[in-house]
């Protein structure tokens, strides 16, 4: 267990917490107005290893070769000359912090962006500490600033972090679909006009990073997934996105709790760990393991039926009417990756210099490529 503490004064910034994975969805923005919940759970933190925040440097200024020496190796239109290592928390984590006043800049829609920098200050010596991110469309979340705060350990040691069969124990998974609301529910609680059955957006951003990796992985072959869920969330943008014909790449689920995949299959579809997010990998090597978080592998390999339809007629003694819940609506359309972690992770996968997928790359927002994502 850590806390942060400013490194201006030494007062302490957080609440005790553990360390985790990033989530897959950290930077995703996900449709117009819609209030997404916190993005950390209670207690965890997780580190960006990457650079963050501003300044900000045009791809013209930094050239592919300075680009690739950070892990970047296609273009974008901007990469951040900020410092690595960005902390993220959820925002009832933090202690001893007050937003800064006035500190609201031209862009903001619905809440804090943090687009602009720290807007969050230690209240003991005014030092700028993190960025509060609450606006619409954006993960609600805590970013402390890595240059201005420093970890301590509380205790002399953690917890190990679960094995793969404790957290098959655990976690029963992330659903694939959940009510979304829209920002008109905070100011309307209980109107249920402003929320719909959609896509879990955590699906969406999973399958984005992991279509990434089926891509690099696919050689430019066709690449075929399991029926089912995984086909509904992997197969139309595969088949859109890659040349028809034989022969084609086979990609399987493979993990705790299946058993182990036969040699045809070049590519599985494994599950990262949720506390340390290394990947699960086989006894057997294999040329290609696409990373898919616990939460949404899990649900794609062992997949929950849907609730019982409400029994009608007289309940029986002692039943309560709320003891029977309806199935969970299904969205009304197809599954869509999410474009911006699909192609932040494509630019970061040296594969992508390949002029086959480089090609892919530069055509993921054609026309024609309208409804996958």
């Amino acid at each position: 267990m850590f806390v942060f503490v400013c490194a201006g004064c030494g007062a302490r910034l957080t609440v005790p917490l553990s360390q985790v994975a990033l989530p897959a969805h950290a930077h995703q923005k996900y449709g117009n107005g819609v209030q997404l919940p916190v993005l950390m759970a209670p207690g965890t933190f997780a580190v960006d290893p990457e650079p963050s925040g501003p300044p900000w440097r045009k791809w013209e200024e930094i050239g592919p070769d300075e680009a690739a020496a950070r892990g970047v190796y296609a273009p974008v239109s901007a990469l951040s000359d900020g410092a690595p290592g960005a902390i993220v928390i959820a925002p009832g984590d933090a202690d001893g912090t007050v937003l800064i006043p006035g500190n609201r800049p031209d862009g903001y829609c619905c809440g804090l962006d943090g687009a602009d920098g720290p807007n969050v200050a230690c209240a003991q010596c005014s030092l700028p500490v993190a960025s509060r991110v609450d606006d619409c469309s954006l993960w609600q979340a805590m970013w402390l600033a890595p240059d201005a705060v420093r970890r301590l350990r509380i205790d002399g040691h953690g917890a190990a972090p679960p094995t793969w069969t404790e957290l098959m124990a655990q976690n029963a998974g992330t659903p694939p679909y959940e009510p979304i609301a829209s920002w008109r529910a905070r100011t309307e609680p209980g109107h249920w006009a402003n929320y719909w059955w959609s896509w879990s957006p955590q699906w969406e951003a999973a399958a984005g990073q992991a279509l990434a990796h089926l891509l690099a992985a696919s050689g430019g072959q066709p690449v075929l997934v399991p029926g089912g869920l995984a086909e509904q969330v992997f197969q139309r943008a595969l088949t859109a996105l890659l040349p028809a014909g034989p022969p084609a790449r086979h990609a399987v689920l493979a993990g705790p709790g299946l058993p182990a995949p036969g040699g045809d299959a070049p590519i599985l579809l494994v599950p990262s760990h949720p506390r340390t997010g290394t990947t699960w990998a086989p006894a057997d090597p294999v040329p290609y393991l696409v990373p898919l978080p616990f939460g949404v592998w899990r649900w794609l390999a062992f997949p929950v039926p849907d609730l019982p339809v409400p029994m009608s007629g007289v309940l029986p003694a002692g039943v309560r009417h709320d003891d029977f819940d309806p199935p969970a609506p299904h969205p009304p359309r197809l599954f869509r990756a999410d474009l911006y972690v699909l192609r932040r992770t494509l630019v970061r996968l040296p594969a992508v210099r390949s002029p086959w997928l480089r090609k892919i790359l530069d055509d993921l927002t054609h026309p024609r490529h309208s409804g996958l994502f």
